[in-house]
């Protein structure tokens, strides 16, 4: 079935870490299976250890946490405690820190 798609870990995963202009505090490694790209879409799980970082977004993303704890702040101060089963859209124009407090992993699908 060449257009279904089982979603899992299967692809090879992709590791780094946030900019070095970006960081704020802790050594974050983010692990990133990107399981679809096509058209401006993608699609996959993405994986955080713990640390701060600056985030700006000219995407809109929909995610859903699968496992661990995060704390997103937007740029006025706002802050969203992201646990297991949170589903959220970041929308385009978004910016503030992502805070991961506990190893974080996530299903998303980005539209350029």
């Amino acid at each position: 079935m060449a257009n279904l798609l089982k979603v899992a870990a299967s692809v090879a995963p992709e590791v780094e870490r946030p900019a070095a202009e970006k960081l704020i505090s802790g050594d974050p490694v983010f692990t990133t299976w990107n399981l679809e790209e096509k058209d401006g879409l993608y699609a996959g799980i993405w994986q955080s250890t713990v640390g701060k970082w600056h985030v700006s977004y000219d995407e809109w993303e929909y995610f859903r946490l699968l496992k661990g704890v995060s704390i997103l702040t937007d740029a006025e101060g706002q802050e969203t405690r992201l646990t297991a089963g949170d589903s959220f859209i970041i929308r385009p124009g978004f910016s503030g820190t992502w805070e991961v407090v506990e190893t974080t992993r996530k299903d998303y699908v980005i539209r350029l």
